[in-house]
């Protein structure tokens, strides 16, 4: 795509024109779907037999720790790794969560099951969201069992493989959910459900021209489908066309409102720095969720805007609002450990980030976790904070494997703990394929870090030109101004980022105020 050469506020919609509540979340992407069963399906199916419940459940707690285990040894061989193991740590890794995720019980049961399988048939998505996954995923199987020929039960596999990816940060998945909705179209061309499964799952591995393209396919058949309305935001959003993605939360809203169109509403809003709007409809979110992992969702978002906003007790009090309906809801989990650093209970957020990258080592808590180790300085802390560094690594390898685009994820976490020149390559890439914020700010920061911040400022003014109030994009513009010389600038910025979110980073607000000290005393 040609990049874009000017810098425009999108238009904001009326502001009257806030969503609209409804009593029940519409099944967006967000919504869990399961897997399968059918004709020349082995693959999908392997490692599902008669053994009970309780075997199944032990057995996946087993590959869940062996999905991690996988991981870490995949770190370990450190950059050499790359070209030795790959292949082989990429295979180690799907076998070991493929079993358990097809078999059942990948997650904590709290008694939110979902539904019996009807007599008609199939699990809907909406079921599904409101209920366990992985209980789903198995009663879903049996019916496919029984119905192979189920060209929707096929397509909501394959949204089911897409959620396990996505929550449980497993890039085997996408693969699964490909053959799946493969699947869904051979039985049924064209159906709206496998298109609309084909978006999420092109967004999931950040194929963002694919999935606007998918969701757009899916709605022509069906302008209703929740999940290609959600996803098409989604997609838009990623690719930086901030007014398209106004107009189409808009359309969403009026079509089928709901949890996940509110929740995209309001980061909408939140990306032209309006968080008032967007605050206020996360809350009308909230007061309209019931199921747990609703109520869960929403409250992390308020946890997470908050956050961004400085307002660490607030943000608190979202996340332990989101734990007591989901004690085990991971994007909770790292927030309220980030909320923690920032508010200076340093020895509770390493302890939370380490349970969360026990689980998951996904690279945001794994950076993050890293900064903590380092900033705290003890004996051998440097060395823990460069094997998290390691596993950002491994992830992002295993995740190409699985077919998905890292090249954003590459680029923000090696231009601080990595190859600067592999960032500089994954941040080009990245912005040869969309123009958001977040990448004008990753290439922003990657250009600096090589030295080239006369190349790195316009894109670092552009990563602030929305109004979306990040205080990390605030102290890379501000290092840059000051790299330029652009005191005035600098100082500016860094105070802005100071301001907005004194604890945005641990090692980034130290450097800032470090920064800002030397600006004042240069006047």
């Amino acid at each position: 795509m040609p990049p874009r050469t000017t810098d425009s506020t999108p238009e904001r919609p009326d502001d009257d024109h806030a969503p609209s509540t409804a009593p029940e979340p519409c099944a967006g992407d967000d919504a869990p779907a399961p897997p399968p069963a059918g004709e020349g399906e082995a693959d999908d199916m392997a490692g599902v037999g008669a053994e009970g419940k309780e075997e199944k459940e032990d057995r996946t707690g087993a590959d869940s720790g062996q999905r991690v285990v996988a991981v870490r040894r995949a770190a370990d061989g450190g950059r050499r790794w790359r070209a030795l193991h790959l292949a082989g740590c990429a295979v180690l890794l799907a076998v070991a969560v493929t079993g358990g995720a097809i078999a059942v019980g990948g997650g904590q049961d709290r008694g939110a099951g979902v539904d019996a399988v009807s007599a008609a048939g199939a699990l809907s998505p909406g079921d599904l969201a409101r209920g366990d996954l992985d209980a789903g995923i198995a009663s879903l199987q049996k019916h496919l069992r029984a119905q192979p020929k189920d060209f929707g039960s096929w397509a909501t596999l394959g949204v089911a493989y897409v959620e396990q990816a996505r929550t449980k940060g497993d890039p085997s998945r996408y693969p699964q959910a490909q053959r799946a909705l493969k699947r869904s179209l051979g039985l049924e061309p064209g159906n709206d459900q496998a298109l609309a499964g084909q978006a999420a799952l092109a967004a999931a591995r950040h194929d963002f021209p694919g999935a606007l393209t998918q969701a757009d396919r899916a709605l022509k058949q069906n302008p209703y489908n929740e999940r290609a309305l959600c996803t098409r935001i989604d997609a838009l959003v990623e690719l930086g066309r901030y007014d398209d993605a106004a107009k189409a939360a808009d359309t969403a809203d009026d079509r089928r409102p709901g949890i996940p169109v509110f929740t995209r509403y309001a980061y909408v809003r939140e990306l032209r720095g309006d968080v008032r709007t967007a605050r206020e409809v996360l809350e009308r979110a909230l007061s309209s969720a019931h199921a747990p992992a609703d109520v869960a969702y929403v409250a992390t978002a308020l946890g997470q805007l908050a956050w961004n906003q400085g307002e660490y007790k607030t943000a608190l009090d979202h996340y332990a609002r989101a734990l007591a309906a989901d004690d085990a809801y991971l994007p909770a989990l790292e927030g309220r450990a980030r909320a923690q650093a920032a508010s200076g209970d340093r020895t509770a957020a390493v302890r939370g980030l380490e349970q969360v990258v026990a689980r998951f080592p996904l690279p945001g808590p794994l950076v993050a976790l890293g900064e903590l180790y380092e900033d705290r300085g003890a004996d051998g802390d440097r060395a823990k904070a460069g094997d998290q560094y390691a596993l950002v690594d491994a992830w992002t390898a295993l995740a190409r494997a699985g077919g998905a685009n890292t090249d954003l994820e590459t680029a923000l976490a090696a231009a601080d703990h990595g190859d600067e020149k592999e960032a500089l390559r994954a941040a080009r890439a990245e912005w040869d394929r969309r123009r958001s914020v977040h990448t004008a700010d990753a290439l922003a920061w990657a250009l600096h870090v090589n030295g080239r911040d006369e190349e790195a400022l316009p894109y670092a003014r552009r990563a602030t030109a929305t109004g979306y109030r990040n205080a990390v994009f605030l102290y890379h513009r501000g290092v840059i101004e000051r790299a330029t010389g652009d005191e005035r600038g600098a100082r500016t910025h860094l105070k802005a980022a100071l301001d907005l979110n004194p604890g945005f980073s641990p090692l980034g607000a130290r450097e800032a105020r470090t920064a800002l000290k030397d600006l004042e005393g240069n006047r």
